[in-house]
């Protein structure tokens, strides 16, 4: 089963999930998702793998968050997914897929859950 991790090199979580997955004998395709951020389209089908909604996929606590005024109530999905496009530090990470299933690796762990068959 192919099995896609959306990852970024410098964070420590994203790096220990993804030795994680090699562990177990899965060799991903790694996309390093601030070089090549997700569509608003691959974000929507992420958000409904998770069971989120948009602001439950974002780094709240990032600079471009509160400079961008994500915080405000009015805005709705559309405008939030379009954020994280324009802004993918905002894009909690890992994110790891797996055929139908998708978790977020914190803790790293969590991903072993989406890789029984």
């Amino acid at each position: 089963m192919k099995v896609t991790i959306y990852h970024n090199p410098r964070c420590s979580k994203s790096r220990q999930t993804l030795d994680l997955l090699t562990g177990q004998g899965v060799h991903p395709e790694v996309i390093n998702y601030l070089d090549t951020p997700p569509t608003a389209a691959e974000l929507e089908r992420i958000l409904q793998m998770l069971g989120l909604e948009p602001r439950g996929l974002m780094r709240q606590k990032e600079a471009e968050y509160a400079e961008l005024g994500l915080d405000d109530p009015a805005l709705d999905r559309g405008a939030l997914i379009e954020a994280m496009v324009q802004h993918p530090r905002l894009i909690e990470r890992p994110i790891v897929i797996c055929g139908k299933h998708a978790a977020i690796g914190r803790p790293p762990e969590k991903i072993l859950e989406i890789l029984q068959p």
